[in-house]
């Protein structure tokens, strides 16, 4: 027995004088490193999955190699040379001077490889709560989703791309309390802006870029396999700052059920996200909200939609009905379809002075048909389509506290922010309007990427102006420039902002642009002389204003336009109470009862005194505009000053 033991201490000297257990060490070091940047580059590079798994096989049968090398031989400062037998060292070991051993070149080495493990290692070992720095103050992750990658080279999934992430947000957003979700168009704005309209450019870098503008704790980031005809969803769930994978996901599935594939994959998800780490002590029941109809009729959504984006409403509609056609339960894209027909009007509102009232009309039903299903939908799309309908049939008050409550899901939204300041300003409460116009800027700059449309601008400029702040409307105006340069809006409001500061080479300036540009559009001299009017109007230049719409109704002297734009002028401004009652009354003749003209025939009336019967006529005007679904505070205002005024004479 002794002299096993004995065998076995010199066999375990002789490893440590051929150096076995340094190699062995140095080995799985250099192994490990190995495996961590495969497994890094993996998706990056588009690598096949079975990549880490040959790196693995190529390493273990290398293993015994590198142990049979250095048994037999050394690195020496001259080179590789076979190693001696102890024999041998023992008869050329002679008595010499002991020296001080240096600094080799190898100890460096394993210093360096050392701290090397230890930094990949860090988060592996202490990782036990990934998810626990990476919560908002207020305990909740915020979630990018980004769109999926096609790896399948069959162009027909490259809608799914889309698709999928569209489903992803939907279901995550059903979980407020514990998760911010962005949305579609936010990150789709991000994306186009930076060119990346080919996802396949997507890397886990941009993404994490994109996720950081959105302020997004974490992004989902994925692909899509194909084999024969299963298909695999790839997902990793990475944090936006340090870009480490905190979890992956992968599920496969028949194409022909890629909702369910998408519906599982959205449960894992949030079982990891919200019951796994976030609500370990509280049952949670959760409802999914992943569409899971007609794969066709997703499709033709998604077309809708991406139309939408583009401003292209009348191919917007189209595809979302042929959507509706196919599922008439499709709540997001009938709630898309009413927003589509809405946009139109406006549009078209914009370009010629007057909507057209069918697609008003075809906007309310689209939105009542998606309000009678609101027992079906998730929260965020109650929520939306309550908001919807508060903008078609109830007051500025009920649009607030939706748009509020939609900021619960995701508070890096500017459209929020616009639409919450655009009715701030509508109802002349300038000061609440500002900040929220201010937040919307703010969060198109760290996304660096202009606006959608130069009104995010226009309606700051105009709120800074009604509050007196000149010089930030002014410098806020040469910031719009590089965005919107030479856009009619913006240079209508310079020449107002010109105008009230004394600025003649600057209305000079502005002048001969806004001219310029009012000729290049598709409108009549009536209406340029028109618009001039409403830039003096705005201004102390009264005489002007006077003038220009004087000039507009002999223009055009049968249009009732521009009888009562010339009536409420002299009106409001207490110029001439009865030559504008005969103007509105002759635009009544032309088009009896229609609300604006009742307006301004109620308002003479009540600027002369005759309350009742203003009162009776103003009322009639607000009825025909609130079953427009049409809200306007000054018609409001005018009325309850009205009503105010008979209520007082009647106490008298």
């Amino acid at each position: 027995m002794d002299q096993k033991f004995s065998d076995l201490g010199r066999f375990w000297k002789e490893l440590r004088r051929r150096k076995v257990f340094k190699v062995v060490a140095m080995y799985a070091g250099t192994a490990f490193i190995i495996l961590e940047v495969v497994n890094n580059l993996v998706g990056p590079l588009r690598l096949p999955d079975w990549t880490p798994t040959l790196v693995i096989v190529l390493l273990g049968a290398g293993f015994p190699v590198a142990i049979i090398f250095s048994w037999i031989f050394d690195i020496t400062p001259h080179g590789l040379k076979k190693t001696e037998s102890i024999e041998a060292v023992r008869k050329k070991k002679v008595q010499s001077v002991p020296v001080k051993r240096g600094i080799k070149a190898v100890d460096i080495i394993i210093v360096l490889m050392a701290a090397v493990i230890a930094i990949l290692l860090y988060p592996k070992i202490f990782k036990s709560d990934k998810l626990k720095d990476i919560k908002d103050p207020d305990g909740r992750i915020s979630v990018a989703v980004l769109p999926f990658q096609n790896l399948t080279n069959d162009t027909i999934w490259d809608i799914w791309q889309d698709g999928i992430q569209v489903n992803l947000i939907s279901s995550l957003s059903n979980n407020p309390e514990e998760l911010k979700v962005r949305q579609t168009e936010s990150i789709t704005t991000l994306l186009h802006s930076r060119g990346l309209t080919n996802y396949a450019s997507i890397t886990p870098s941009v993404a994490g870029t994109v996720s950081q503008k959105l302020d997004a704790n974490v992004f989902i980031y994925g692909s899509i396999n194909q084999s024969g005809s299963t298909i695999r969803l790839n997902a990793q769930l990475v944090g936006s700052n340090s870009e480490d994978a905190i979890k992956s996901f992968q599920i496969d599935g028949k194409a022909e059920n890629i909702f369910e594939i998408i519906d599982s994959l959205s449960v894992m998800v949030k079982n990891f996200l919200i019951i796994s780490e976030l609500k370990k002590d509280m049952p949670l029941n959760i409802k999914d909200d992943v569409y899971a109809g007609s794969s066709e009729a997703f499709r033709y959504f998604i077309y809708g939609r991406n139309a939408f984006n583009l401003y292209d409403y009348p191919t917007a509609r189209y595809w979302l009905l042929q959507s509706i056609s196919i599922d008439s339960n499709y709540i997001d894209a009938i709630l898309q379809l009413s927003m589509a027909y809405k946009n139109q009007f406006l549009s078209d509102q914009l370009i010629k002075s007057f909507g057209n009232d069918v697609y008003f009309d075809q906007a309310k039903k689209w939105c009542l048909k998606a309000y009678e299903k609101r027992d079906q939908m998730s929260p965020q799309q109650k929520i939306r389509t309550d908001h919807i309908y508060a903008d078609y049939f109830e007051t500025p008050n009920e649009e607030i506290k939706c748009l509020k409550q939609l900021l619960n899901f995701d508070d890096q939204n500017p459209n929020i922010y616009y639409s919450l300041g655009s009715i701030y300003y509508e109802l002349n409460q300038y000061d609440k309007a500002i900040p929220e116009y201010e937040k919307a800027l703010e969060i198109y700059k760290k996304w660096g990427v202009k606006p959608d449309w130069v009104f995010n601008y226009t309606y700051l400029g105009e709120s800074y102006h009604n509050t007196g702040m000149y010089k930030e409307e002014e410098k806020l105006y040469k910031n719009a420039e590089q965005d919107f340069p030479d856009d009619p809006n913006l240079i209508l409001n310079q020449l107002i902002l010109s105008f009230t500061l004394g600025d003649t080479i600057a209305v000079k300036k502005f002048t001969e642009k806004g001219t310029s540009l009012m000729k290049s559009l598709p409108m009549s001299e009536a209406s340029i002389a028109s618009m001039s009017a409403f830039i003096y109007s705005k201004t102390a230049l009264l005489d002007n204003a006077e003038q220009s719409y004087r000039r507009a109704l002999s223009l055009e002297p049968e249009n009732p336009v521009r009888l009562n734009d010339l009536a409420y002028f002299l009106i409001d401004k207490e110029l001439d109470f009865n030559e504008g009652l005969k103007l509105v009354d002759k635009a009544l003749e032309l088009k009896p009862d229609y609300y604006n003209y009742l307006h301004t025939k109620g308002w003479g009336l009540y600027r002369q005194g005759k309350y009742k019967e203003a009162l009776g006529i103003l009322q009639k005007s607000w009825d025909l505009r609130r079953e427009k679904a049409i809200y306007d505070h000054e018609a409001f205002l005018h009325l309850e000053e009205a009503k105010k005024a008979v209520a007082n004479q009647n106490n008298n």
